[in-house]
């Protein structure tokens, strides 16, 4: 039997010692995920593989997204500042209440109050874009120019972060404290990884979320000239495991679903993948500087590995708690939008209204999804990812066109095949190092970014 507790048997020593966990953490899921250390328990008689031996991250949580059982953590409710991977929250409040057809005209109010640094998509006063592209820029170049647009259409930044607390607190994500809508560093704005792993389960509910979670690239609108048509330019997605980048393949199975890095947080993700009929959910906070800015996503990627090696091998050191009101079942999210993802996925549509031409690295069919989905309605809190199946459809590189609204992302693997995008994360929400600087129309953000 391996004991529950592995302090440190699974973190690897830093040449700087890292500051320490509380001593006494909450126990929102299980007492074992209050405990500082690693959390692990074999099942009687079943000898589960070792967790990696190599890990630097203060903090992370391996989670079934479906059923929320916890195969593992380190110091899960340890409150750290999130960087972007707090736009999941937000994405989480606002994403529902605007449509995706919907514009907006900017104004240079909507842009105000952005930290220096601040990741940028491009987004310009006296310009006109539809949601979808503020989303695309949220999602895929974590724009903070973005967030703080959709943050005024939703009636302010003050309004916004009230919300988003509120939502936290409906789903039981008591180590978060939101201040700014972006993640840009502010003090007193924690979160955790597990709080961040809740966020994650939540959004991937929503199609929209799954839509922009999943796409690699996409088409943003440049500025508007009189009497010539608008330009755009290509944006890529910062998650590596989704695109890749030099001495990075992307995950197998990876979903999305958001990274981030500020100078206090650090780097921080959270992922979503599928291998077979299981789904888990990792996330990693800060992990050490040493491997050229891609230290989360391979640590994420072996704690995927782990965790679609010892699932059926473990016992939960926890759960992932349903939200607020949700019932026993622990179903969450729109009905009428699960019904319509196991119903594509059954009729094998082609349609890929809404998909945004996303691109995903999974490889099982619909038919099989929707026979997951069928056992998962009648396991205790299971959640069905609806929508995976219509997005596992589309092959790498095809989508329903291109342009702003018609989609043209492509996936992770013709992103690696293409000139990557620099060899890291880089500064994200409020890094001091970042530079600011929005791109010029006409040009790819990412691609212009120097390596770090």
């Amino acid at each position: 039997m391996v004991p529950a507790s592995l302090s440190g048997t699974a973190h690897a020593a830093s040449p700087v010692k890292d500051p320490e966990p509380p001593s006494r953490m909450s126990t929102v899921g299980g007492k074992p995920l209050g405990s500082p250390g690693t959390q692990m328990k074999a099942k009687p008689g079943q000898k589960p593989p070792e967790l990696p031996k190599d890990l630097t991250a203060r903090s992370w949580i391996v989670s079934d997204a479906e059923s929320g059982e916890v195969l593992a953590s380190h110091n899960a409710h340890w409150k750290l500042p999130p960087a972007s991977t707090l736009k999941m929250l937000f994405a989480d409040t606002v994403l529902p209440k605007f449509p995706k057809t919907k514009t907006h005209k900017v104004k240079a109010s909507d842009l105000e109050g952005m930290g220096e640094g601040s990741s940028l998509v491009g987004v310009k006063e006296d310009q006109t874009y539809s949601v979808r592209d503020l989303w695309r820029g949220v999602f895929l170049r974590s724009g903070n120019d973005a967030v703080h647009v959709l943050a005024a259409m939703n009636g302010g930044k003050d309004k916004t972060v009230r919300e988003m607390n509120e939502v936290a607190e409906k789903l039981h994500a008591e180590d978060t404290n939101v201040v700014s809508p972006d993640g840009y560093d502010k003090k007193g704005q924690v979160s955790s990884a597990y709080d961040l792993t809740l966020f994650a389960r939540s959004g991937m509910q929503k199609a929209d979320f799954r839509e922009y979670a999943s796409t690699a690239r996409a088409e943003f609108p440049g500025e508007e000239k009189k009497g010539k048509k608008r330009e755009t330019y290509e944006i890529q997605n910062t998650n590596r495991l989704l695109t890749g980048d030099f001495g990075l393949d992307p995950y197998p199975g990876i979903a999305g679903v958001k990274n981030g890095s500020t100078t206090n947080a650090g780097a921080t993700f959270t992922g979503v993948a599928q291998h077979g009929d299981r789904v888990l959910l990792v996330t990693c906070m800060h992990p050490d500087g040493g491997q050229g800015g891609l230290e989360v996503y391979k640590e994420t990627a072996k704690l995927f590995d782990w965790g679609f090696k010892a699932a059926g091998k473990v016992k939960p050191v926890g759960e992932l708690v349903a939200p607020a009101g949700a019932g026993e079942s622990g179903k969450s999210g729109d009905a009428a939008d699960r019904k319509k993802g196991a119903g594509q996925a059954a009729a094998g549509s082609g349609d890929d209204e809404g998909s945004g031409g996303a691109g995903v690295a999974l490889g099982i069919t619909g038919a099989c999804l929707v026979l997951v989905a069928v056992v998962a309605y009648a396991v205790h809190r299971r959640w069905p990812i609806p929508d995976l199946a219509r997005l596992r459809r589309l092959p790498f590189g095809q989508g329903p066109g291109t342009g702003p609204d018609a989609g043209g992302a492509v996936s992770g693997r013709d992103a690696k095949a293409s000139e990557p995008a620099g060899s890291g994360p880089g500064p994200e929400s409020g890094s001091s190092s970042g530079s600011g600087q929005e791109p010029e129309a006409g040009t790819d953000p990412v691609g212009a970014r120097k390596p770090d």
